[in-house]
């Protein structure tokens, strides 16, 4: 159960991450470097939920 918790607030910062991106940090010269790191937080949520599913955590 915890582990879905987990996959949840990852979900959730990578998704306020990206969101920002599109909105107050559009401007910011290091955008690209925040949806880099939103890319790499919904892929971890996933790889971790795939893992779950599978049964290997």
């Amino acid at each position: 159960m915890l582990l879905w918790v987990l996959v949840g607030f990852i979900v959730l910062s990578a998704s306020v991450v990206l969101a920002l991106t599109f909105g107050a940090l559009r401007t910011s010269p290091q955008v690209g470097l925040f949806r880099l790191i939103a890319g790499v937080q919904f892929l971890a949520a996933a790889v971790l939920a795939g893992a779950r599913l599978m049964g290997s955590a």
